[in-house]
């Protein structure tokens, strides 16, 4: 039956077999028969595995784990797999005929992402830094897509996918199945088996992450629902850790939505999330307008599931269902009080405990609000309330949605308001490929519908920043680069924008609830790309400043002309700037998706347990930076547009990165890895104030941060506990290549004076870089919210080739025996 899907690749890990044996069940349920087909794996190790205590730093990082078995045998063929990049919007196809493979050819970008050989030319070994910088280059700029941008998996978080297929399960619909196999296989690859992580079993809160409750039960969930089978030898390891960890009561808010929704746990388990909390004034202090925007978008849709407490109808007879019933939990069912289990969380999970207020709030709406004051006419007009709101977030994004732990739950609001055949569930079932990425480790659910703006924009820096962009054989690939930039600047307004009361050109910080409390964003760009729809203010400053190396670069063989063409208009440039002048906080300081609303108080009342700093906008070194050089930028070339408003803005926001320096010269990264990511952006930003090692205390500082944690082989590495914890770790496998470029970076930025700790760190990425161009995949780059780590695979492509370049800019592009090129 699968034939057409399998694929038995060879491994090359011979102490490991995997077996694999078919088996359909018939599961009859009072109105239909139906047939699931379920996998059934043994598999046999052949090697000891070597156990770490719990909580000891793992010793290999994302990219380089080396798993003791892969579920490989049990895969689709890799080289029937399609990218499509339509205008930014990218899918997988799974290609079932010979017709269609000789229609669509497999691209290089194809397979790199799939982990297949490249079959790039090894090239000229590098014996400067520039010469690597291009080698690199003409490795990257294979991957280019037709479009213009850049994609890459976006992965790590180990929370996603699960809603999506529980999601897919309660609406009685299915992925294909060759996106079924692959999905098991990634979550497979991502246990914690053998020297990972202890071995346990389990799975965590990201791929780097030690096992937890979260990313146990959601996991073991997913893989029952896609067909495999208890008794995998797998999943018996799976259920001991989960056992050892409590059981899925142990759960945090999240996991027991998700599983109450799929009848396995009882709503009486979940704390209340009663949407009449989007009926509070606006001027109330803790009213959802004024949390930060992925807290409200996801617990929009939380309060509208939890207000209607809507099961999946077969759930009493689904045998799968009744199975994790069983399976999830130490006790019986039948045995278990699941009010009692509202708090209950595991060590593990809780990385932010709720505080007493937040558990005195509870204690409230348990035993007072809901049995003596929540009226039938209120919970109407609360959930008449939440749906609006739910669907002025689909008509902005086009059903995309801000991201994909909210596109599922609004998908099942959707589906709960309109059933299965409104035009609003169809367009979310489509829109959920936008998410799924294929890699050579199976299909993940990517953290946002991709990094294309984001990647884009910071990829013609890079080559601005190394003095490469004038060159003619990259003018193409700039071109095209910027090109799609502008392709995806938001032209259009929110939805009930220009209606409102607080509808002004140019636009102000203000919003209201005709606009669904969403910032303006006519003239931004957003992380990904269009469609998504959420301005962001870094992504917005990062693509005026792309947009505006290209288009004043005049033409080295005739200064009297443009080497780019205006792209971007002088009329778009100014509305991006418009749109980044309202992003300033009262502090000076610069958020993510629009300037904070709420006192960081709120975070009282931070219900998600895993992740902290989520309730509000906070003031980011990296969000600011981007804005004040871009300022910067414009007003260079365009002088007397709102100079006064960009002075102001630039000078408060500059003052704020100073206050926001510790003591030891380090800056807190929120976005990647951490301290080495926040003090490229400080000391860059430092720099357009004139503020550098020669002149400032500060600088010197940093700089001295930096030197003082420099390894021996003279690269950097920084683990992602430095974000869990907020004191530098170094990272287990040692020196990371963009750990490593990004410090470089900054102390260029800081014209650090001593070549010899710079020299260093370039003989690091030189020697780290394959000879066909490219360098390997090391530690995983970003985080958001502290405690959970993403993927930017592109990083160490981008970095590397900006730092290599500025390098020989200042020191003088030379053979590292001292060779002058």
């Amino acid at each position: 039956m699968w034939g057409g899907y399998l694929h038995s690749g060879a491994t090359s890990n011979k102490t490991c077999q995997t077996f694999f044996s078919v088996k359909t069940v018939v599961n009859r349920t009072s109105s239909e028969s139906n047939c699931r087909i379920y996998v059934r794996a043994q598999i046999f190790y052949g090697r000891t595995m070597s156990i770490r205590k719990r909580g000891q730093a793992q010793q290999r990082a994302n990219g380089t784990i080396q798993h003791k078995s892969h579920i490989d045998d049990q895969r689709t063929d890799l080289t029937r797999w399609r990218l499509e990049d339509d205008r930014g919007r990218q899918t997988w196809h799974y290609l079932e005929t010979e017709e269609e493979l000789k229609a669509w050819p497999m691209s290089t970008a194809d397979k790199y992402y799939l982990g297949v050989d490249t079959q790039q030319p090894d090239l000229p070994p590098a014996k400067t830094p520039l010469q690597a910088c291009e080698n690199g280059i003409r490795f990257y700029s294979k991957l280019q897509l037709p479009p213009g941008n850049w994609g890459c998996e976006y992965g790590g978080p180990m929370f996603l996918l699960p809603g999506l297929i529980i999601t897919l399960y309660v609406t009685d619909q299915r992925l294909s199945r060759p996106e079924e196999l692959e999905i098991i296989r990634y979550i497979f690859n991502m246990q914690n088996i053998g020297d990972k992580n202890g071995g346990d079993g389990g799975w965590g809160l990201h791929v780097e992450a030690d096992s937890s409750v979260f990313g146990t039960s959601m996991n073991y969930t997913t893989l029952r629902l896609l067909g495999v089978e208890p008794d995998n030898p797998r999943m018996q390891k799976a259920r001991s850790c989960l056992y050892n960890l409590g059981g899925a009561l142990y759960g945090p808010h999240w996991a027991k939505l998700w599983l109450s929704v799929l009848g396995v746990t009882e709503w009486d388990i979940v704390n209340p999330i009663p949407p009449e909390l989007w009926l509070l004034p606006d001027w109330v202090p803790i009213s959802p307008w004024r949390w930060w925007i992925h807290m409200r978008q996801i617990f929009l849709p939380m309060s509208h599931m939890w207000s209607r407490k809507w099961v999946y109808p077969k759930a009493n007879s689904d045998p799968v269902i009744r199975q994790l019933r069983q399976e999830l939990f130490t006790l019986p069912p039948e045995q278990i009080k699941w009010s009692r289990y509202r708090n209950a969380i595991s060590a593990k999970d809780n990385y932010h405990p709720k505080s007493w207020v937040l558990n005195i709030i509870n204690w409230f709406l348990v035993l007072l609000w809901i049995p003596l004051f929540r009226v039938s006419w209120l919970v109407k007009r609360a959930e008449r309330w939440t749906w609006k709101l739910i669907q002025m977030e689909d008509a902005n994004s086009d059903y995309a949605d801000l991201a994909p732990v909210n596109a599922p739950m609004n998908f099942l609001c959707c589906f709960i308001e309109e059933g299965p055949d409104a035009v609003s569930v169809k367009r979310h079932r489509d829109r959920i490929h936008d998410f799924l990425w294929m890699s050579g480790k199976g299909m993940m659910m990517n953290g946002t519908n991709g990094v294309q703006n984001w990647d884009t924009a910071f990829t013609i820096q890079a080559l601005s920043a190394a003095g490469l962009a004038t060159r003619p054989e990259y003018h193409e690939m700039l071109l095209k680069a910027l090109e799609f930039l502008e392709d995806q600047q938001f032209v259009d307004h929110v939805v009930g924008y220009t209606t409102s009361p607080t509808y002004s050109d140019p636009p102000v910080g203000k919003t209201t609830p005709e606009a669904g409390y969403r910032h303006p964003r006519r003239g931004g760009w957003g992380f990904s790309n269009r469609t998504q729809g959420y301005v962001v203010s870094d992504c917005t400053a990062e693509a005026v400043k792309a947009a505006l190396m290209l288009q004043t670069l005049r033409d080295p063989q005739d200064p009297s002309k443009p080497l780019f063409p205006i792209v971007l208009s002088e009329q778009r440039l100014k509305w991006a700037i418009d749109i980044i002048l309202p992003m300033q906080n009262a502090t000076g300081g610069v958020s993510s998706y629009e300037p904070a609303r709420g006192s960081e108080y709120l975070e009282y009342l931070n219900a998600a347990e895993v992740f902290g700093r989520i309730m509000v906008e906070y003031d980011y070194p990296e969000c600011t930076t981007a804005c004040v050089t871009a300022l910067q930028q414009f007003h260079e070339v365009y002088p007397d547009y709102r100079a006064e408003e960009m002075q102001t803005f630039n000078t408060r926001a500059v003052q704020w990165i100073r206050t926001n320096q510790r003591d030891d010269g380090s800056w807190y990264g929120s976005w990647a890895i951490c301290f080495t990511y926040a003090g490229m952006f400080a000391l860059e930003s430092l720099r357009t104030q004139g503020e550098i090692y020669e002149n400032s205390e500060r600088v010197q500082r940093a700089c001295k941060f930096f030197l003082d944690r420099q390894n021996e082989d003279g690269g950097w590495g920084e683990s992602y506990r430095s974000c869990e914890t907020g004191k530098w770790c170094p990272h287990p496998d040692g020196s990371q290549v963009v750990n490593t470029a990004w410090v470089i970076a900054a102390l260029l930025e800081a014209e650090y004076p001593h070549k010899e700790p710079l020299e260093r760190a370039v003989r690091l990425l030189m020697g780290r870089q394959q000879r066909n161009g490219e360098w390997l995949q090391e530690g995983i780059e970003g985080v958001f919210n502290k405690s959970c780590m993403i993927s930017y695979p592109n990083y160490k492509f981008i970095f590397p080739i900006k730092a290599l370049g500025m390098y020989a800019k200042r020191f003088g592009d030379m053979e590292l025996n001292g060779t002058i090129h």
